[in-house]
C-alpha cells in the first residue's frame, strides 16, 4: 500500500454555478434540489420522457430548475459540472461532451462526500459482487450495539445526501457503494473500507473485468485505519497493495480458515479476531460463535467477518460484535428457510442474481434439488456447474436463459436429472416447486439460486423469492 497525502473536504461554493444534473429518479432528484438549494443554476437532462418523468420533471421546474426530457446525451451550453446518476455508463456522449470541454464529472457519492459538514461522521465503506447489503447492515447493526448514533446508507436504499445534510446527528455511518458510484467519485476517502469479492458483473457497464476492478478498488483510497480484503480472494488483496492510503492504514483480512495476524477468521465455532488485539502473533479474540451468525452459511459468515473487521477498526468493543450479529436480521430472499415439509428444506435465495452468488449459496448445503434460470446477463455457468455438480441431486429449471444452464449440466453434470419448464406464466413457480419436490428426497434442500436476474418472468427477484414461498405454502397446505 502506498501513501499519499488527503486533503479535507470542504463544502463547495456552488452559488450561481450552471451544473447539469444527469439523470431524474433516486439520485437526480435529491441531487437537483440540494443543488437548486444552494444557489446553482440547474438544468437536468433525462433520456427518457415517460409519464414518470414528465411527473418528477413538473416538480422540479416548479422550483426553478430547467429539465430537458428526451436529450441526455448533449452537453447544455455553459455546464461548469455535471452531477450524474450511477446507472449513467462512461461511454455515454454527454461524457465525451465533458471531456473535451474539460468539464468535472461527479456522482451522487461525490456530491455527498463533498458536501459534508467540517465535523461529518466517518464513513465505513463496503464493496463486492455479493454481499454488500447484508454486511452493511450486520456492520450497522454492530455500531448501534456499541452505542453509536449510525445508519446504513449510500446503495442500500438511504440516500447520502440525507444523510449528510440531514439534521441527525451521526457518529459514523455504515456504507454500501457499487461499482457504479466508485466509478464517479474520485475524491471519496473512507476512515476504513472493505471489498468482499470480486467477479465478473457489470462488465456490459464497465467495458472490462480491469475496469470493474479497478472501479471497486477506488474504495481503499485514501482509508486512515484499515483496508479489509477478503484471503480467498486474491483480487481483493491485489486492490490494496495498488492502493495510495493514508500513513500507518493497515491490512486485515478475513477467512473462512484459522486466522493470521492482522486477519479475522474462524476456529472452531468461533469468531475471532488476531488484527486488532495486543500482541497479535500470539493473542486472539473472541468476538461471537458463528451460530450467532443467521444463516451461518459459510458466504454469510464471511460478510460478519468483514462488518467485524469494519467495526473494530473503528473501536467497537468485541462484545457489541457478537450483539450486533446476534440482533441482526437478515432481508428477505436472501437464503432464507421458507419450509419445511416431508423432511425436505425449501429455501429462498432469489437475491442470488448471478453465478458468483448462486454458487456461494450451493455451497452452503450437502444435497440439494436447485432451482434456476431467468435472464443471464451475459454470464456463462460451466464454473458454477463444475464446482457444485457433487450436490446436485436435481434441477428444474426456468425463464428465457435456462438453456445455458441445461448445457453447462449437460457438460459437467450429465448423471443430475433436469426438469426443463418452458411456462413464463404466473403459475410457473408453483410447477418448479412442484417438479423440485418430486425430486427431492428426506434431508435434501430445494434451493431457489437462479444465478439469472428476474425480469423475464418476475417485476425483480423480490417478486420472484414471494413467488417461491407462496408456491412452497400451497404445497405444504
Amino acid at each position: 500500500m502506498g501513501s499519499g497525502k488527503v486533503t479535507s473536504s470542504v463544502t463547495g461554493d456552488f452559488q450561481g454555478k450552471r451544473i447539469t444534473v444527469a439523470g431524474l429518479g433516486v439520485s437526480g432528484v435529491p441531487a437537483a434540489k440540494v443543488l437548486h438549494g444552494l444557489g446553482a443554476q440547474v438544468t437536468v437532462v433525462n433520456d427518457g420522457d415517460d409519464d414518470r418523468a414528465r411527473e418528477q420533471a413538473a416538480g422540479l421546474e416548479a422550483l426553478g430548475v430547467t429539465v430537458r426530457l428526451g436529450d441526455g446525451d448533449s452537453l447544455p451550453e455553459g455546464t461548469e459540472l455535471i452531477v450524474t446518476a450511477p446507472g449513467w455508463k462512461p461511454d455515454k456522449p454527454l461524457f465525451a461532451a465533458a471531456g473535451a470541454a474539460g468539464v468535472p464529472v461527479w456522482g451522487d457519492v461525490e456530491l455527498a462526500w463533498r458536501l459534508r459538514k467540517p465535523d461529518a461522521a466517518p464513513w465505513l465503506a463496503v464493496t463486492g459482487t455479493n454481499g454488500k447489503t447484508t454486511t452493511v447492515q450486520m456492520l450497522a447493526a454492530i455500531l448501534q450495539a456499541a452505542g453509536l448514533r449510525t445508519a446504513a446508507v449510500g446503495n442500500i436504499g438511504v440516500s447520502l445526501l440525507d444523510a449528510v445534510l440531514g439534521e441527525e446527528q451521526y457518529d459514523v455511518l455504515a456504507v454500501e457503494l457499487s461499482s457504479y458510484q466508485l466509478h464517479w467519485a474520485p475524491s471519496l476517502r473512507a476512515h476504513s473500507a472493505a471489498v468482499l469479492n470480486l467477479a465478473p458483473d457489470h462488465l456490459d457497464w464497465h467495458g472490462s473485468m480491469e475496469a470493474y476492478a479497478a472501479a471497486k478498488g477506488r474504495i481503499y483510497e485514501g482509508n486512515r485505519v484499515a483496508c479489509v480484503y477478503n484471503v480467498a480472494d486474491k483480487a481483493t488483496e491485489d486492490l490494496v497493495r495498488e492502493a495510495d492510503v493514508e500513513e500507518g492504514c493497515r491490512a486485515i483480512g478475513f477467512t473462512l480458515g484459522t486466522p493470521g495476524p492482522s486477519q479475522l477468521g474462524v476456529v472452531d465455532d468461533l469468531l475471532v479476531d488476531r488484527a486488532f488485539v495486543e500482541n497479535r502473533h500470539k493473542n486472539a479474540q473472541e468476538l461471537a460463535q458463528v451460530s450467532d451468525v443467521r444463516p451461518p452459511a459459510p458466504h454469510n459468515i464471511a460478510n460478519a467477518l468483514a462488518a467485524a473487521a469494519l467495526a473494530r477498526a473503528f473501536g467497537v468493543p468485541a462484545a457489541a460484535v457478537r450483539e450486533g450479529l446476534r440482533s441482526f436480521t437478515p432481508d428477505a430472499h436472501r437464503i432464507a428457510h421458507v419450509a419445511d415439509i416431508d423432511g425436505v428444506s425449501y429455501v429462498d435465495d432469489s437475491k442470488a442474481t448471478n453465478t458468483h452468488a448462486a454458487e456461494a449459496s450451493l455451497a452452503a448445503y450437502e444435497k440439494i434439488v436447485w432451482i434456476a434460470g431467468g435472464l443471464a446477463k451475459g454470464a456463462t455457468f460451466d464454473e458454477l456447474v463444475a464446482k457444485s455438480a457433487k450436490r446436485l441431486r436435481g434441477a428444474v429449471l426456468i425463464g428465457a436463459d435456462r438453456a445455458l444452464i441445461r448445457e453447462a449440466l449437460a457438460r459437467h453434470a450429465p448423471e443430475v436429472p433436469v426438469v426443463d419448464l418452458e411456462r413464463t406464466d404466473t403459475g410457473a413457480m408453483l410447477q418448479a416447486v412442484q417438479e423440485a419436490k418430486r425430486l427431492a428426497r428426506p434431508g435434501d434442500t430445494v434451493l431457489l439460486a437462479p444465478a439469472c436476474a428476474s425480469m423475464d418472468m418476475f417485476a425483480n427477484y423480490n417478486r420472484r423469492g414471494e413467488a417461491f414461498a407462496q408456491a412452497v405454502r400451497e404445497l405444504g397446505a
